[in-house]
Order: C-alpha cells, then sequence, then structure tokens
C-alpha cells in the first residue's frame, strides 16, 4: 500500500488498487509518457487511462508535471545545504514563512537534529552564496551552516512506488 495526503487534510488516503500505483510508478520515472504510451505499459486502454490519472490528480496523487532543468545551463553551477538555527530558541517557528521569497532557495526541510531546517540553494557565484547567506540570516534571524556541493552524482531520483499487498 502506498499512503499519500488527502488534499486539505493531514489524513492519509491508502493508494491500494494495483492499475493505479503501476500508473503513478509509470508517470515518476517518465512523467512525459503519453497516454498511449502509459495504456501499452499498464494493459488499459487509452481512455480508461486517461480517466485513472484525472482522479489521481483530483485526489491529490499526482501534484503536479515540470521540467528538469540543467542547473549548469542556466547559470546556476554553486549548489550548497545551509542549515538554519534560530538566534533566539524563543523566536516563532516562521523561518520557512520568512524566506519563501529568496527564489534561489530550491527546498526547505524540517530537520531533526541541531539545526532546525535544512536549505538546498542553487546560486552563479561564490560572491552570490555569500549575499544569499546574509539575506537569509536577515530575514530570519537565524545562525547558519553552509556545506558546498562539489559534485552531485544524481539526485531528483523517482520515489520508489512499492506495488500493494
Amino acid at each position: 500500500m502506498v499512503s499519500v495526503p488527502v488534499p486539505g487534510s493531514s489524513r492519509l488516503h491508502r493508494l491500494e488498487d494495483p492499475i493505479d500505483v503501476a500508473i503513478v510508478r509509470e508517470l515518476s520515472q517518465d512523467s512525459r509518457a503519453t497516454l498511449s504510451q502509459l495504456s501499452d505499459r499498464v494493459g488499459l486502454s487509452i481512455s480508461a487511462v486517461q480517466t485513472r490519472v484525472r482522479r489521481l490528480e483530483a485526489r491529490g496523487v499526482i501534484i503536479g508535471y515540470r521540467a528538469i532543468i540543467e542547473p549548469d545551463a542556466v547559470g546556476k553551477q554553486l549548489a550548497a545545504f545551509i542549515e538554519i538555527s534560530p538566534l533566539d530558541p524563543a523566536q516563532a517557528d516562521d523561518a520557512p514563512e520568512r524566506l519563501e521569497h529568496l527564489t534561489a532557495i530550491e527546498a526547505c526541510h524540517s530537520v531533526a537534529g541541531d539545526s532546525s531546517y535544512m536549505l538546498f540553494v542553487r546560486v552563479e557565484t561564490p560572491r552570490d552564496l555569500e549575499e544569499l547567506i546574509r539575506d537569509i540570516r536577515q530575514a530570519a534571524s537565524v545562525n547558519t551552516r553552509t556545506t558546498v556541493v562539489l559534485q552531485t552524482f544524481y539526485e531528483g531520483r523517482p520515489l520508489e512506488i512499492a506495488p500493494p499487498e
């Protein structure tokens, strides 16, 4: 069984149908697959696949499709992880909201450990990274600890989706 959040609620909905699981698995591997290709892969008619994909989208199982851009091709060759911790432990825990306007932040994760959040960022130059760190500190009143990425071997891998029991 695969658990997926129900839109607008904190409870999970179980993805139990083996065909739905197969469709989700196929789309996670290749989001550009056509309905015809999906039809061949899961053994249903094109119209049945289309109906199921629409239903999966409506239920919030499939939440979007996007192009994956090569960062170097758009000048974002410097990637880093930035751990942040509040300057004052009593301050409001609203760092994600305070940092949302900084578009160089690709991801913000709440983490266990010494830090409160782990940010993944991409910028053009070391100077841009330095400016971003300054902006993060000012916007969220946080301490930072930065780790620069030297090389990425893989990222954005599709979720491993097990067949239903």
